[in-house]
């Protein structure tokens, strides 16, 4: 048993405590491999935000679970070195069963998340329950799902949304005792998350949901999934670069900030770190093809992700600063 505390990381209740209070959400930035994690921590560090490390269960395949946690333990000590100070959370991104939840924090994750949403009602309750009895033990903070979100993302696989429910989530929450709660108001996985033709606006998140909710459950710690927001600068460098992502649109900034003043304390980020990562590798290789060093190309590509994450945490989240 690796206990995360001995890895220098926190959990995530006094961090969601204070964004609440404070009007601002934390970064949950998935990463998969080195040059992402590097760019995660040089931003947060530069910017003095808290983050929320995120892997998912097929990130854990693809780099192996032993070397995540080897990974994350080495971010834990360059910040260390650089003489500054930011609250780290190691947090699995839709874990789908209880094994998998405790395998993961059993390995020194300081949260974890489960995600029953797209079981019955009764059966996300006990399977959410059984996670926070578990975790809870060791002080490891669990967040749960209520509606499911439309889109594709490694293994989680939806072709409809189901907004969230705001009569169930006073019973959800009482039942299950998580400690924060992801909804369903609009987002969606991937980098195709709406259909609109040229000229359409992207329709606006379902606030009025999230409004009721907060009065069901005032001051709970609310996590919004699916909130990158495809950011063009990068679709338009893929395609010019032999990439084919027509279409490709997000969440708008605007409506995300909006969404970081509220009850909302957790954003999660994947789709807009991928999309920047190979927009850069893709101009790289074009520009100068005479390049097989990776560090040639991916490089750039990490500066331009620590460029990128900066951006998220100073302009959409507002967690710069807040350390």
């Amino acid at each position: 048993m690796v206990n995360y505390k001995d890895l220098g990381l926190v959990n995530t209740r006094e961090m969601f405590k204070k964004a609440i209070a404070g009007g601002y959400a934390i970064p949950a930035y998935n990463f998969n491999n080195m040059e992402q994690l590097q760019a995660i921590i040089t931003a947060c560090m530069e910017t003095k935000s808290p983050v929320i490390l995120q892997v998912s269960k097929g990130a854990r395949k693809y780099a192996n679970q032993t070397l995540l946690r080897y990974m994350a333990e080495g971010a834990m000590q360059i910040i260390k070195e650089s003489g500054t100070s930011i609250p780290v959370a190691l947090h699995l991104d839709h874990g789908d069963s209880y094994e998998l939840c405790v395998s993961c924090i059993e390995t020194g994750f300081s949260s974890v998340m489960i995600d029953g949403s797209s079981l019955p009602y009764d059966e996300n309750i006990a399977l959410t329950k059984k996670v926070v009895d578990y975790a809870h033990k060791y002080d490891v903070t669990v967040e749960g799902e209520l509606g499911v979100l439309a889109g594709i993302e490694e293994h989680v696989v939806a072709e409809k949304s189901h907004y969230t429910d705001p009569n169930d989530v006073e019973d959800f929450v009482k039942k299950t005792g998580v400690d924060s709660l992801a909804i369903s108001i609009g987002t969606s996985h991937g980098a195709y998350k709406f259909k609109v033709k040229p000229g359409e606006e992207v329709p606006p998140l379902r606030f009025d949901i999230l409004e009721e909710i907060e009065k069901r459950i005032p001051g709970f710690p609310i996590v919004l999934h699916g909130a990158s927001s495809v950011l063009q600068e990068y679709v338009a460098l893929i395609n010019k670069y032999g990439g084919k992502m027509e279409g490709a649109v997000g969440v708008p900034e605007d409506q995300l900030r909006k969404a970081a003043q509220s009850a909302v304390c957790k954003i999660n980020i994947d789709s807009d770190g991928r999309l920047a990562m190979t927009a850069m590798v893709r101009k790289e290789l074009h520009e100068h093809p005479e390049n097989f060093d990776p560090r040639k190309y991916l490089g750039p590509a990490r500066e331009e992700l620590i460029k990128m994450y900066k951006h998220k945490n100073e302009n959409v989240l507002g967690s710069a600063g807040k350390a």
